[in-house]
């Protein structure tokens, strides 16, 4: 099992690229939790539809837009993730700073190439 990953974010909608990025998370044996809007299963994953503590979150994929993440940076800081990965349509200069002054890697780029070139 490789290290954790929080989808933040995720949808129950098989279209949307959360959705996908579960199921090629899950696909590549990756320890996989969800964030969303609304409870449900995606690969065996369920969506949390609460803001919980988790432990050892290694990457934190987002799929919330710039406007929507500002209600989030105090939680996703409190779980001290390895990597913020700001997905396609994510990117927010703000919280790059926010993630530079508490020592939190971050990068723009998208989960699903990154896990199709295994740069993962």
């Amino acid at each position: 099992m490789r290290k954790k990953t929080l989808v933040f974010g995720a949808s129950l909608k098989p279209n949307r690229y959360s959705n996908y990025a579960i199921q090629r998370l899950v696909a590549n044996n990756t320890e996989v939790v969800a964030f969303g809007l609304k409870k449900g299963s995606v690969a065996g994953v369920d969506i949390d539809d609460n803001l919980l503590e988790y432990d050892n979150i290694d990457t934190v994929t987002l799929y919330l837009n710039k406007k929507r993440q500002t209600a989030y940076y105090e939680y996703i800081i409190s779980l001290k993730p390895g990597r913020v990965i700001f997905n396609p349509g994510t990117e927010n200069p703000e919280f790059y700073t926010i993630l530079k002054e508490n020592n939190i890697l971050f990068e723009a780029s998208c989960t699903l190439v990154l896990l199709a070139t295994n740069q993962y």
